[in-house]
């Protein structure tokens, strides 16, 4: 279930952008298509639930992060386009919250070693067929539940990564990598408005 207020926020975005509702919930039933079977829901939530979380975002801070990440206990969520630089890194991120726009080669290398959260949206169906190849993998859609994808809520990769973590009953959330108004990390494969 999604974050209260989620639907109408939603809705603002769809008329801010110029998104289809209709191409967004044709996107949640092709990933719900290809979802491999048994799912990773189960997963998410023993991670999560009562465990610290760092969500990791692809900000202009993530490499001074680093070091933070490597030692923190907890789960591990990396937000889109962290993959990279935490695979550069040696991290092997819990999960991996993405749309699948970023470094595909990285999301690839943790095809198996990771859970992944893949994103449904209007603009991303052509490379929704990866999420049927990554291992343990559960869907999310941003309008709204389908078949066996869910939707917590959140539009760019970070924000649904924190919303997972808050619906799977995270002890707290630390946010690294994450810079408020500091503009698009270098990192980061999306010039401008992430979904």
């Amino acid at each position: 279930m999604a974050v209260r207020g989620w639907r109408t926020r939603y809705r603002g975005i769809l008329a801010e952008f110029g998104y289809s509702e209709r191409r967004d919930a044709e996107a949640a039933a092709l990933l719900d298509s290809v979802l491999p079977p048994g799912g990773a829901k189960g997963r998410v939530a023993a991670m999560v639930r009562g465990a610290p979380v760092m969500v990791v975002g692809a900000g202009p801070s993530l490499g001074r992060a680093i070091p933070a990440i490597r030692g923190a206990r907890g789960t591990k969520i990396a937000a889109g386009s962290s993959v990279r630089a935490l695979v550069e890194a040696g991290i092997v991120p819990d999960v991996v919250v993405t749309d699948l726009d970023g470094d595909l080669g990285a999301l690839g290398r943790l095809a198996g070693r990771s859970v992944f959260v893949v994103h449904a949206h209007g603009d991303n169906m052509g490379r929704l067929w990866m999420a049927g190849r990554l291992g343990a993998c559960m869907g999310t859609a941003q309008s709204g539940p389908r078949g066996r994808v869910e939707d917590y809520g959140g539009f760019t990769d970070g924000d649904r990564a924190v919303f997972l973590a808050h619906h799977f009953g995270a002890s707290r959330i630390v946010l690294l990598g994450m810079d408020f108004g500091g503009g698009v990390g270098r990192l980061s494969d999306t010039p401008g408005p992430e979904r």
